[in-house]
């Protein structure tokens, strides 16, 4: 308990309280832990209700549309083998309902097991509210304390919140796995009716990339869950500075139900009997030893290429599965834009250009903004708007003035390597003006047709993340009265 108070305490010291200066020095755990602020802990529950509310509808969406596609691929057997459909299809939609209901209703629970991919930063925040929560318990400071009344709101919520969201990940493996294992039966299905392939083919590829795509929008939230944000990062070093802390995360992590850690480890009781250090380096150079003069340098070699080796296996897992051991080739291109949400695929950019304009405004400087639509890994689809800054008659007579507006819509297709083939509608108000009501003159907007070049180059910044450089051919400027500039060049970046 007192390892346990000293970790409250530097825990208030990070997260001051003024509440907390005024009380006296023998307050108990349990009022300091009531007293945290709940910033801590509303930060938490907010980011895991977040991730819950989109898995749990991602997940059942993605339940509704297999159960679709299952129903489409059993009618399209029925018609051929009516005994075949029974079969294969029994039961099917009732699974899915059970799955759906199952992640519905699932909250978690204290004594719940966490199986699946370990996630070191989820496991230690895991650890971290139950470390806080048992501290502040008048009962046995054990794994499977109950949540205390007496303890804070924020941290009651945050620590269910958790557990819940937890169970949630665990359910999506399931119906993952539950997937797989119908794509194995349709697919071993097809394989041996070879003449079926062209009746369910379609709708069993499209089973394919669902089930890839799903798999890969349940990785990216395991992964936001398993990014700590700065304040969760700095409460998490504090507290690893305690041993009472140490000793609670040995006793009662994942990891330590993982590898069956003893209760005494660390100790030299828990160590006992196993190789020293020198013991194995006394070994490694007898084994050395034997292998003559050469012995050491083979040795070397043969790590350097284990290494090398072992990195590029990690690499090649890394972008088949994300590290995780649910890997599945895809069979098609992936599109890695479709497990985004429609926010994430927006890019938004600015860009200029300097035109001349007409011999009373002869030069003019468009100020653009625009937001773009990625379609997939290399299509863009987007509208924009621009301010025409018009600079005066020449270097003796420089005013600025408001030289019009444009619309702007584009499409960038991705040619080779950073250069896109571009194109995009646009309508321009080229005459000076000085209230909203004259935009309204329809006859003073003009069109431009563009088609032309892109060239991207990425740059290392804050704010900015690609240069946009842009060759571009207005084809309906021919037909303007008066003629206007027909090859623009345009200077942008996406931010």
């Amino acid at each position: 308990m007192k390892y346990a108070l000293s970790g409250i305490i530097l825990l208030l010291y990070f997260m001051p309280l003024a509440s907390f200066c005024q009380e006296s020095t023998a307050v108990t755990t349990t009022d300091r832990i009531i007293n945290l602020p709940s910033k801590f802990f509303s930060r938490i529950q907010g980011k895991t209700a977040d991730l819950d509310k989109q898995l749990t509808e991602q997940t059942e969406r993605y339940l509704a549309k297999m159960a679709k596609r299952e129903e489409r691929l059993r009618k399209r057997l029925y018609k051929v083998d009516s005994t075949a459909a029974r079969n294969l299809f029994a039961n099917s939609s009732q699974q899915y309902a059970a799955l759906a209901q199952k992640l519905k209703t699932d909250t978690g629970s204290r004594t719940q097991s966490i199986s699946g991919e370990y996630q070191p930063y989820t496991d230690s925040l895991r650890g971290l509210l139950n470390f806080l929560q048992l501290s502040g318990s008048t009962g046995p400071a054990t794994a499977s304390t109950a949540l205390s009344p007496k303890m804070p709101s924020p941290l009651q919520s945050s620590i269910s919140q958790l557990q819940a969201l937890q169970a949630k990940m665990q359910d999506a493996d399931q119906v993952k796995a539950y997937i797989q294992q119908r794509k194995q039966e349709i697919g071993q299905y097809i394989s041996q009716h070879a003449s079926l392939a062209g009746i369910l083919g379609k709708q069993y590829q499209g089973m394919n990339q669902d089930l890839f795509y799903y798999s890969q929008t349940v990785r990216q939230y395991k992964e936001l869950l398993n990014s700590p944000d700065q304040l969760e990062q700095k409460a998490l070093s504090l507290l690893n500075q305690l041993p009472a802390f140490q000793s609670f995360m040995k006793n009662n992590s994942q990891l330590a139900g993982l590898f069956n850690l003893p209760a005494n480890y660390g100790s030299p009781q828990g160590l006992a009997g196993l190789q020293t250090r020198d013991q194995v380096n006394d070994l490694i150079q007898g084994q050395v030893a034997a292998g003559g003069a050469g012995g050491a340098a083979a040795l070397q070699s043969n790590l350097q290429s284990a290494e090398s080796q072992l990195d590029g296996f990690k690499d090649k897992l890394s972008k088949l599965g994300q590290g995780s051991g649910d890997i599945d080739m895809p069979d098609f291109k992936p599109n890695d834009q479709k497990t985004k949400t429609f926010w994430k695929r927006l890019e938004y950019g600015t860009n200029f250009q300097t035109t001349r304009n007409n011999a009373y405004f002869p030069t003019v400087t468009d100020l653009g903004l625009s937001v773009g639509y990625r379609l997939g890994n290399s299509n863009v689809v987007g509208v924009g708007a621009s301010y025409k800054i018009g600079w005066g008659n020449g270097i003796r007579h420089i005013a600025l003035s408001s030289n019009g507006i444009g619309l702007r819509s584009f499409l960038d297709i991705k040619i080779k390597g950073s250069f896109y083939l571009s194109g995009g509608a646009e309508y321009n108000y080229e005459t000076p003006f000085s209230s909203y009501q004259q935009l309204k003159q329809w006859q003073y907007w003009t069109r431009s047709g563009l088609l032309g070049v892109t060239k991207i180059v990425s740059v290392k910044s804050r704010v900015f993340k690609k240069t946009k450089l842009q060759l571009l051919w207005d084809f309906l400027s021919y037909s303007q009265i008066p003629k206007t500039q027909a090859i623009i060049f345009r200077l942008g970046y996406n931010f």
